[in-house]
């Protein structure tokens, strides 16, 4: 099957299917702020912004990489881009191999014209680099776009469920490093829905990774999505039987920030993404470390409509945010790290 049919699929089974995860959860719903209710601020002075990579943002909200390839997806890239650069937020595209194998695609990932000021990611997929592709495609890649850095995205599992999967990841960490140590652009890695362990952090950061996205279970379960397209009854069978896998986003996030805390790295940057479903989902993962925190399903719905929808759902997000800082006492995104802000919720006990 061709790239470009495989990012349909993915397309129209995320907008027509329920692929969650069948029971595992975030995890974010185990806590929950300690109200304020003597604030001491001024709502409309409150501070959503944070520096990265060189830009400020207006909140520290991304548009997670989603797509590219298709007509329909450029279409969807513009929508998001436009509300991206209106909002000044961030935004990683999806997997760019369809346009650096086929030119024609290309211009499905290119929006930095409607986005001149985002904050953008170009993004491949980490095995590519044992499939032929090294540092050269990587810079290609971050060229297309006029990228800001680059994510390189792990998704062993996906692999393995799909007919066409590249299941050979042996050696991949090494060629990992070469990308860091080479690339003039900051070099992101990211899951893509099933969490990063504390160890597997650990062996990034040691090879020079820039930034870590944790792209934690509890959202969208590509295990279900690949389900949904399986050419046999093996490989559906095989895709449902890791429905539940994964590690909860604020598992992930809260491990791999502790890491960071060992290794004297307090400030790598940390994305939280995976099943983020509002405003308060937001300051949650900011409290327990995120610089950023990314959304996918939310926008894609909302993109497929116009760019106004998605920056509506994005002014949404944000005020939910700042209200959610306002009622913990919090002016700046640093203040809602506070200890004892965020606490673990008790369960109401029977009268």
């Amino acid at each position: 099957m061709s790239i470009d049919q495989r990012k349909a699929d993915h397309i129209r089974i995320n907008l027509e299917e329920d692929v969650r995860f069948p029971s595992l959860t975030t995890g974010l719903e185990r806590y929950r702020f300690v109200h304020e209710a003597l604030p001491e601020l001024d709502l409309r002075e409150i501070d959503t912004s944070v520096a990265l990579f060189g830009k400020r943002l207006a909140a520290p909200i991304l548009v997670s990489s989603m797509t590219g390839g298709t007509v329909e997806a450029q279409r969807i890239n513009r929508n998001l881009a436009e509300a991206v650069q209106a909002q000044r937020l961030a935004m990683g595209l999806g997997s760019q191999r369809a346009g650096l194998e086929q030119d024609e695609s290309a211009a499905t990932f290119r929006v930095r014209d409607v986005a001149p000021d985002a904050l953008l990611f170009a993004n491949l997929g980490a095995v590519q680099l044992n499939y032929g592709y090294g540092v050269d495609h990587c810079r290609r890649a971050v060229e297309m776009i006029e990228a800001d850095a680059l994510i390189l995205h792990l998704n062993p599992l996906q692999e393995a469920v799909q007919p066409e999967g590249d299941v050979n990841w042996r050696g991949l960490l090494a060629k990992i490093e070469q990308v860091c140590r080479m690339l003039p652009a900051p070099v992101i890695a990211k899951e893509v829905g099933w969490g990063i362990s504390a160890n597997t952090a650990r062996r990034l950061i040691e090879a020079g990774i820039s930034a870590i996205d944790v792209a934690g279970a509890g959202g969208t379960s590509w295990s279900q999505v690949e389900m949904h397209r399986a050419p046999t009854e093996r490989l559906r069978r095989l895709a449902a039987a890791f429905a539940d896998w994964g590690i909860p986003t604020a598992e992930s996030l809260l491990a791999v920030r502790q890491l960071c805390t060992e290794m004297d790295r307090p400030g790598l940057p940390i994305f939280a993404s995976g099943g983020i479903r509002s405003g308060q989902d937001v300051a949650k993962c900011v409290a327990l470390g995120a610089d950023l925190v990314g959304l996918a399903s939310p926008f894609l719905k909302r993109a497929v409509d116009s760019s106004e929808a998605v920056a509506e759902e994005m002014d949404l997000l944000s005020a939910e945010l700042r209200i959610a800082m306002f009622c913990t006492g919090s002016a700046t995104l640093t203040q809602l790290r506070r200890p004892g802000l965020l606490v673990k919720a008790t369960r109401s006990q029977p009268r």
